[in-house]
């Protein structure tokens, strides 16, 4: 299993929204993310104010044996990286620019598909080296096209250098799950001012996501999730099996449209 985990800010009015106080003249909401990369659907979801730091949330969290974790630099602790670590688990973090460190064994990579070191090494420092005592994998990347280096850090020792830098790029499914999220399912305006307001219309969101999503993969339609959702919408009262509603969109679009008008161009 591999999981994508992030958050995502909804930024609100402070005056209306007192209770989710972010900064000094702001309120927002955070939607801490774990998602089923593979699926493309999310396990665990996490609504809390602006002020709840992202890194708390991997305190929530119950990690699964033999399972990838992959997140961004915001989530490096090494307390609660090595709780990854003792549950049997394996995480792909971004390295920080002031990581302190000792190598101690690299292997030879090939530097023409981008790579730049493969390296075992041990942090230096007393809280880091206390906290996180076990030995790290640290794989450097050149992105040609984007001109970027990254850093990777993992506890997971056998995967190939390239299937590391691989799994960091199917992070941004997470990003693109908010994005959808808050284009299509109108969570940016709010029905009620309370938390309990808030929260309920955040997870009837996430709960239509979810369920569109299912839809999709059972169906096997060539639809994006966006069609699928104005077919819902605009179909609400159909009596049409759900099965066929979709077959029914589609042998329409298939059917040239009739028209008496006359044409000037051929």
């Amino acid at each position: 299993m591999i999981y994508a985990l992030d958050s995502t800010t909804i930024e609100l009015c402070l005056e209306v929204f007192w209770w989710a106080k972010f900064r000094k003249h702001k309120a927002a909401v955070k939607l801490h993310t774990l998602l089923d990369v593979r699926c493309e659907i999310p396990c665990s979801i996490h609504v809390s104010d602006g002020k709840f730091h992202d890194v708390n949330v991997l305190d929530i969290l119950e990690f699964e044996p033999e399972a990838f974790y992959v997140m961004d630099r915001g989530y490096i602790d090494w307390h609660r990286l090595h709780r990854i670590h003792r549950a049997g688990a394996f995480f792909v973090v971004r390295a920080k620019k002031n990581l302190a460190f000792e190598r101690l064994y690299s292997k030879p990579v090939d530097k023409s598909t981008g790579l730049r070191c493969d390296q075992t090494i041990r942090l230096k420092g007393h809280y880091a080296a206390r906290d996180y005592p076990d030995y790290l994998r640290r794989i450097k990347y050149y992105n040609k096209e984007h001109e970027v280096t990254y850093v990777y850090l993992t506890n997971h020792f056998d995967a190939k250098p390239m299937e590391i830098a691989t799994l960091y790029l199917n992070r941004w499914k997470v990003e693109i799950f908010f994005k959808w999220v808050k284009q299509h399912l109108r969570i940016k305006r709010f029905w009620g001012e309370s938390a309990n307001a808030v929260k309920t219309q955040i997870w009837i969101a996430v709960c239509t996501f979810v369920l569109v999503a299912i839809l999709k993969h059972r169906l096997k339609t060539p639809h994006s999730l966006n069609e699928m959702l104005q077919i819902l919408s605009v179909s609400a009262f159909d009596k049409t099996p759900i099965n066929q509603l979709f077959m029914k969109i589609k042998n329409k679009n298939q059917d040239p449209p009739i028209s008496n008008q006359l044409d000037f161009f051929d």
